[in-house]
């Protein structure tokens, strides 16, 4: 299972980026972006997430996950369509001119974090690949 090192490389740059902005209160969420062709299994991160978060910065946070998806365009006939999967041809013509667009996004979107006189306050990070 690779989402482990997937949210222990997460857990990481959340410290960092926290340690950067010099906040001093818990994290209370994180936005995540894991595209349908980034090879991340949306659950397993959820999962390994419950495993590691004790005892860290985000022990008790929330885990948000945003599911882009992919598109398959074609040059050929110009179709425009979402796929699941990756493709090498056209689903409407079978030509092999397509270019694939998003769904591979593995990011770290935002930080959450309560301040210690109970203010919210978020961090934006959208370094790729955590």
């Amino acid at each position: 299972m690779h989402e482990l090192a997937i949210v222990d490389a997460v857990l990481d740059q959340v410290c960092e980026e926290v340690r950067n902005c010099g906040a001093q209160g818990r994290v209370t969420r994180l936005d995540l972006a894991v595209g349908c062709l980034s090879g991340a299994n949306p659950d397993s991160i959820r999962f390994a997430f419950e495993l590691l978060a004790p005892g860290t910065l985000v022990e008790g946070a929330a885990i948000r996950i945003r599911e882009p998806r992919a598109l398959c365009s074609c040059r050929k006939c110009g179709l425009r369509v979402e796929i699941d999967d990756l493709t090498a041809a056209c689903p409407q013509c079978a030509s092999r001119d397509v270019s694939i667009e998003g769904g591979q996004e593995l990011l770290l979107e935002s930080i959450e974090i309560e301040e210690s006189d109970g203010n919210q306050n978020e961090n934006r990070s959208s370094q790729e690949n955590p």
